[in-house]
């Protein structure tokens, strides 16, 4: 499995091509330097360098490409690789060949506490969007500068899971104050914005995650009003005085202040049964027994490229 992570290695953090790959977790201070790895199997990573990356995810036989962005308080293992290997097979089970998952890897705590981790884990996320802008600005230098070859057809989409969602809105943000002229590319053809913890009104016009909008064909929000973990971070907030809804809650604030392509999805009826007692990262299932809802209706955005939703005029949709 390919990765990208802006988490320290032990050792030196020059780029070296083929040197074993480890991660140094108690370091959570995101690196300035981004690594292009590959997983070989527990604990086991070797770093590539970025030509030898892009090339790979080029010549992959999936059709589509989906950056997963994990969420707070996640270590590379057992959290991240585990769950990005299960929406693999999740996908391959959908349908074989479409999707390749590729997990973007940045730097949570592991200390004990969930309020001081949360807090660290927030000023993490933010500083992560500037090594990320520079890898997407990478990319499309690779993509631009390889003419002589034959292009890169894949479709990107993004799949972001709780403060994941803040990654991808750093990213964005910080890619388009210092690289871009004319404002973001539409880069992704779907993004989802799973359990984002981001206040609601992130999608607005007049705030960062507008950029997310703009990037994306379709962006898909699933909410769950019951989300325990989400409760928790609004706790967290509130202690250090921060009062806001999450969009992961409630949805957009108002739909009319968001972008056309902006989809809510309510998952109130099914989060808990796919992440029982939390229906915090109900994208999964608890066991091997097959796909969920929420994962299917992810699913058929990816094969047909379009959002399934029962109201077509309210963008809204009901799981």
């Amino acid at each position: 499995m390919l990765f990208i992570t802006n988490r320290a290695p032990q050792g030196s953090i020059r780029t070296r091509i083929n040197r074993g790959y480890r991660f140094d977790l108690n370091i959570n201070a995101p690196a300035n330097s981004v690594f292009y790895c590959q997983r070989n199997a527990i604990d086991d990573y070797t770093e590539i360098g970025a030509t030898a990356w892009m090339n790979a995810l080029k010549q992959n036989d999936a059709k589509q490409l989906l950056f997963y962005i994990h969420g707070t308080a996640s270590l590379p293992e057992p959290d991240i690789f585990p769950r990005a290997q299960q929406l693999q097979q999740l996908f391959d089970k959908c349908q074989p060949g479409l999707i390749e998952v590729v997990p973007l890897i940045w730097p949570c705590d592991n200390d004990f506490g969930f309020i001081k981790d949360y807090w660290d884990d927030q000023k993490s996320a933010d500083l992560s969007g500037f090594s990320f802008a520079r890898a997407l600005q990478k990319f499309m230098l690779w993509r631009d500068n390889n003419s002589d070859e034959a292009p890169c057809l894949k479709r990107i989409n993004v799949l972001a899971h709780s403060m994941g969602n803040r990654v991808l809105r750093e990213t964005l943000s910080v890619w388009d104050h210092y690289d871009l002229a004319n404002g973001v590319p539409l880069l992704f053809r779907n993004t989802f914005m799973v359990a984002a913890d981001v206040v609601n009104q992130s999608l607005e016009s007049d705030q960062r995650g507008r950029l997310i909008s703009e990037s994306s064909r379709n962006v898909s929000v699933y909410y769950a009003g019951d989300d325990l973990t989400l409760r928790a971070s609004k706790i967290a907030n509130l202690k250090n005085k921060v009062a806001s809804r999450r969009l992961g809650h409630t949805g957009p604030e108002d739909m009319a202040k968001v972008q056309s392509n902006v989809y809510a999805i309510d998952c109130d009826n099914v989060n808990t049964k796919y992440d029982f007692p939390l229906g915090h990262s109900y994208y999964l299932t608890q066991s091997n027994t097959g796909a969920g809802d929420v994962f299917n209706h992810i699913c058929h955005a990816l094969v047909t490229g379009r959002v399934k939703v029962e109201n077509r005029q309210q963008r809204r949709h009901e799981l």
